[in-house]
């Protein structure tokens, strides 16, 4: 009798321990309100605490306004415009002049008339200077051509009667700026009479490589880094996107390989998929990987988790909540129901950001069935153990 007591108990310890432990991953946040040290369910003081330091939004029709991101539209730049339309040129060390004095060639191309302007202008020496006969060197940098007409003009006054001059830049050397990462053709481009843009250095570098991330272009000017999106200047048509180029500028555009998300749960192909500069939607993101398990997966707990990455991305979480309680938060915690296949559509409104984790939860009775797989071998073995006892005793 002794011998069945023990059986029992054997078979019934990994049913109770079972209790306690469900196989596999899932998503629980029926007791997120927890508050205690360690509540009725055995859930640990440290998981009491990552479930009080989210927050859970769910994705309802009537609140996704909240949630959805704001879409670009096109606009004007009129900033952008009154830059340009103000736009000189100042010429700097290594520039060439080209110094025209007309009824006077032999000063004007003093070294012969077939060679290139380039080749036979003045050029701006390291201390910014150039210099032309009758009145020797004439400091030209940070001016611009009218400004050195018109000194030249009153200092040949003095040997020419009313000199006729004309001041051009022959090649422009001094002023760059740099265009690298995930463009054809990175290098440096060089600033001329042209005002030059982002948009206008962008295209002369090639375009875009394929791999390139056009929502995160980062213009560096003295140090201080800007953030702009290429999608929303060239997709959308938003001209604030695009900015006037300055000498010593550094445009860079990464790789989009922070442009991914985390698909994973009771979904047909758990992956890792990459955002396209169009974007991704939860919608999307469920149908690249052929969608949830039908056998498995809980529908009503399709979750997205967005850590709390506040240097790198930006929230849609209403703000609700002090500052001090959003430090504390590690991650927003979106929950879509698509028992009725219908949200779905709530799912398209939705746009995915770098580093979301979507997570599709199994259903209860996948739970049980996974303790229950894990129970039968044990219940097996014993049934297997005790049948061989009852043989050896008929024998």
């Amino acid at each position: 009798m002794n011998h069945y007591k023990k059986l029992l108990v054997a078979i019934a310890l990994p049913v109770i321990l079972a209790g306690c432990t469900v196989p596999g991953s899932y998503l629980n946040i029926d007791d997120k309100a927890a508050n205690s040290n360690d509540d009725s369910n055995g859930h640990s003081a440290e998981n009491v605490d990552i479930l009080e330091r989210v927050n859970l939004y769910p994705l309802t029709a009537d609140k996704m306004a909240t949630y959805k991101t704001p879409r670009q539209s096109a606009q004007i730049n009129p900033e952008l415009d009154a830059k340009l339309a103000a736009y000189e040129y100042r010429v700097g060390a290594g520039d060439i002049l080209n110094v025209t004095i007309w009824d006077h060639p032999e000063l004007t191309i003093p070294a012969g008339s077939y060679r290139s302007a380039s080749e036979s202008g003045n050029w701006v020496h390291a201390d910014g200077t150039i210099f032309y006969p009758y009145i020797g060197f004439v400091k030209v940098a940070d001016k611009t051509v009218v400004e050195i007409r018109a000194m030249l003009t009153k200092k040949l006054a003095k040997f020419i009667e009313t000199p006729q001059v004309d001041v051009n830049v022959a090649a422009f050397r001094s002023k760059k700026t740099y265009i690298t990462g995930e463009v054809n053709k990175p290098g440096q481009q060089f600033i001329s009479n042209v005002p030059l843009t982002l948009l206008d250095a962008v295209n002369s570098a090639g375009g875009l490589a394929e791999n390139a991330d056009w929502r995160n272009i980062t213009l560096t000017r003295q140090g201080v880094e800007q953030e702009l999106s290429l999608y929303a200047l060239m997709q959308r048509g938003d001209l604030t996107q695009n900015r006037l180029l300055m000498p010593g500028d550094i445009v860079h555009v990464p790789r989009n390989d922070a442009q991914k998300v985390f698909v994973m749960g009771e979904v047909n192909e758990p992956k890792l998929l990459k955002i396209d500069r169009a974007g991704m939607s939860l919608t999307e993101a469920l149908s690249s990987v052929g969608g949830i398990n039908q056998l498995a997966a809980d529908a009503t707990g399709i979750f997205v988790v967005r850590a709390n990455r506040t240097t790198h991305l930006k929230s849609t979480a209403p703000v609700n909540e002090s500052d001090e309680a959003s430090a504390n938060t590690i991650a927003d915690i979106y929950q879509l129901d698509i028992s009725n296949a219908a949200a779905l559509v709530i799912g398209t409104e939705f746009e995915l950001q770098p580093y979301d984790i979507v997570y599709v939860t199994a259903a209860p009775i996948t739970r049980w069935n996974r303790v229950i797989g894990q129970i039968l071998p044990t219940v097996t073995g014993f049934n297997d153990i005790t049948e061989g006892i009852n043989r050896v005793r008929a024998w």
